[in-house]
């Protein structure tokens, strides 16, 4: 109801494309095509941006409730924007339903991420122009935005963001992983230039001590596979490469390798974390019988084993020792812990309906994908003996 209430003030404001904000000293004026009439929120009260501050800008709120924005949310989450007197709500509705947004998604963006309302035109049109080098249309931005309106709203920095775009793309990183990175960890991009260099070099310093011929294609492997290292102190790095060389006891060779590989994943956990859940995996393995050796082969080929709680890996390592799987065949095929106990369970019941032998045929059935696993059991159920 309120959208709709929002929809019919914006429909009233058709006779201009060019209208007052509650931002200082903005109008809204997008002129690269004719815009489309229909706007996303209640025009500014004559006077209103004279007001002087209080507690609450009791205008602000009316206008966004118009919007159909939860401003009961927007508060909680952010609650200095509702102290100021100038807001752009006007400007970023417009800005966004010109670019395609519709009336819902604009309430939902500002509800979780009300800063947004803070953001001129022109930063808002510098910011999508930079974000279109990296992808490909606005209607992904818009569905980006959606899922994750913190990802283009966080930084009010346009010059940094597009300095640091620059400086990732110089160490050969795609498209593909800068698009990651706006998405997953946008925080790397509120970082300074300065800070990113040092944090790169940080990690290039690594692969040199470890005795890594190629710094450059080391930090982006690190990169590429944990996306939040760079916004990581060096000081939590460090002590977590540290900790994985002398708990586990690895070479130069073998922490290199793990670094660059799938173990890059595992940097950004906290220090104590990290060493409580190598403390934990050596003693749960060694009471069930696990040299540690098999450990250490164990962690090197699965290292994201050390980001699984306690509790979880015992439920899973239970599920599977019942049904007669051994140590040896986990640690050999240990990526039959990335499904869930429930989901291990499932398909042990009904490889138990058609007689599977675990010790003769191997456990990497459970690994398969539940479509390839659903064709097996079909096939196995019409010849056992496959």
């Amino acid at each position: 109801m309120a959208a709709s209430k929002g929809l019919r003030v914006f429909l009233s404001l058709h006779r201009s494309l060019t209208f007052q904000s509650t931002f200082p000293l903005v109008s809204v004026q997008l002129s690269t095509n004719s815009l489309s009439t229909t706007f996303c929120c209640s025009a500014a009260e004559d006077g209103e941006s004279n007001r002087p501050a209080s507690p609450e800008n009791e205008s602000l709120v009316d206008s966004l409730s118009l919007m159909g924005v939860d401003t009961q949310m927007a508060q909680k989450r952010q609650p200095g924007v509702f102290r100021r007197v100038f807001t752009n709500e006007q400007g970023l509705a417009t800005f966004l339903h010109y670019k395609g947004a519709s009336c819902n998604t604009i309430a939902s963006v500002i509800s979780r991420y009300p800063r947004s309302i803070t953001r001129s035109i022109s930063h808002l049109d510098e910011r999508w122009t930079l974000w279109r080098k990296i992808i490909p249309t606005d209607a992904e931005i818009l569905s980006i935005l959606d899922r994750s309106p913190e990802s283009f709203f966080r930084s009010s920095d346009n010059e940094s963001l597009e300095k640091n775009m620059n400086f990732l793309i110089s160490l050969g990183l795609d498209t593909k992983d800068i698009h990651r990175l706006l998405t997953i960890a946008p925080r790397t991009f509120s970082n300074s230039l300065e800070l990113n260099k040092q944090r790169v070099e940080f990690l290039e310093g690594i692969c040199v001590e470890l005795g890594g011929k190629n710094p450059q294609q080391f930090v982006k492997n690190v990169i590429s596979k944990n996306l939040y290292i760079l916004i990581r102190s060096t000081k939590r790095v460090r002590m977590n490469i540290d900790h994985l060389r002398a708990s586990l006891k690895l070479n130069n060779s073998e922490l290199l390798s793990l670094l660059e590989g799938v173990g890059a994943e595992i940097l950004y956990l906290s220090n104590e974390y990290l060493k409580n859940s190598c403390s934990n995996l050596q003693q749960t393995f060694a009471l069930l019988g696990s040299q540690n050796a098999d450990i250490k082969k164990l962690i090197l080929k699965y290292p994201v084993i050390l980001k699984i709680s306690q509790d979880t890996l015992s439920s899973k390592l239970d599920c599977l020792l019942k049904a007669g799987i051994t140590m040896k065949q986990i640690i050999e095929k240990p990526k039959v812990l990335d499904y869930s106990t429930q989901n291990i369970t499932a398909k042990i019941n009904e490889l138990e309906k058609v007689g599977y032998d675990f010790q003769t045929k191997g456990i990497q059935i459970l690994d398969m994908s539940q479509k390839r696993f659903i064709a097996k059991i079909k096939r196995l159920g019409e010849s056992p003996e496959e």
